[in-house]
């Protein structure tokens, strides 16, 4: 049976329309393209700075050398940097994970007044904010400026991760809290014996982007802080770096066997490593969490 099912599947393959076709050419091509401009990087960042200069680095690293990475390693400021934002992610994943599923629960209740007048508000605020100067009087009046807290505080909800969770929520059955609630457990209880471990997928998703957006993220560092010892990003270091490498290293022992292109693809690819490696795990839940997020309601 399954001989014939896959002939059947072979057969319709080579029966695609031409239009077909062209669509997994292009895709194709995007992702070649893509991979290679990350092949580029790897490759620079193994480099010989000076023979990278040269030119001519197309498919494979010229003087092969681990130099870019020992500058970037020597440097107090990039581990400080490290830990703040792995600190930042890991404390954001928890609390906008917790956070979102909180109001998300309350707003898939259906004993929740006037909940249609949250939805709009918060709606609106997804659309629309005050701006950059605004913020950045708020942060400064309640005393989060150049703070860490001002990573956390200010990103504690997603609307539109408390949207996913919430439809996710909606296709929970009845049943389930109502049989909770005879029991006697609050609303509380209920939603972290219950509701919680049955959304793991799309709270998984939900942590993805969150570890993905606190990780990458530099603006609120260029922004709201001075770049101090606990308030200096990844991300804000390694533009530092790629603006201003050339100074780093002048002052190192590989001072001869690298260059300011060389150092800045080395440092991309350390503040990548991690993200590629947290994918992995939460890769089954993704699609699953998505496409459920996203069609129940």
């Amino acid at each position: 049976m399954s001989v014939v099912i896959e002939k059947k599947h072979q057969r319709r393959l080579f029966r695609m329309h031409w239009v077909d076709w062209i669509i997994y050419i292009f895709l194709f091509i995007f992702a070649v393209l893509t991979f290679y401009l990350l092949w580029y990087v790897i490759i620079g960042s193994f480099s010989n700075g000076q023979e990278y200069a040269s030119g001519g680095v197309f498919f494979w690293p010229r003087g092969a050398t681990l130099a870019n990475f020992g500058v970037i390693f020597q440097d107090g400021e990039f581990w400080t940097a490290f830990r703040n934002t792995v600190l930042r992610t890991a404390t954001g994943i928890l609390t906008e994970v917790l956070f979102t599923a909180l109001v998300a629960y309350a707003m898939s209740s259906k004993h929740l007044r006037c909940k249609k007048a949250y939805y709009w508000i918060f709606i609106f605020t997804m659309f629309f904010s005050g701006g950059i100067v605004p913020m950045y009087l708020l942060l400064r009046i309640i005393g989060l400026y150049d703070t860490f807290w001002v990573y956390i505080i200010p990103s504690v909800l997603s609307v539109y991760n408390m949207i996913i969770v919430s439809n996710f929520y909606k296709g929970i059955p009845d049943s389930l809290y109502e049989a909770a609630e005879l029991d006697g457990a609050g609303e509380l209880r209920i939603w972290a014996l219950i509701y919680m471990p049955l959304s793991k997928p799309v709270l998984a998703t939900v942590a993805l982007w969150v570890a993905v957006d606190h990780w990458n993220s530099y603006m609120g560092t260029m922004l709201y802080t001075k770049a101090g010892d606990w308030t200096i990003t990844l991300q804000y270091y390694l533009k530092h770096l790629i603006n201003e490498a050339s100074g780093v290293s002048s002052g190192s022992e590989y001072s001869d066997l690298v260059s300011a292109k060389t150092i800045s693809y080395a440092g991309i690819i350390v503040a990548l490593i991690p993200i590629m490696c947290m994918y992995p795990f939460v890769q089954k839940h993704f699609t699953k969490g998505i496409m459920i997020g996203s069609l129940k309601g």
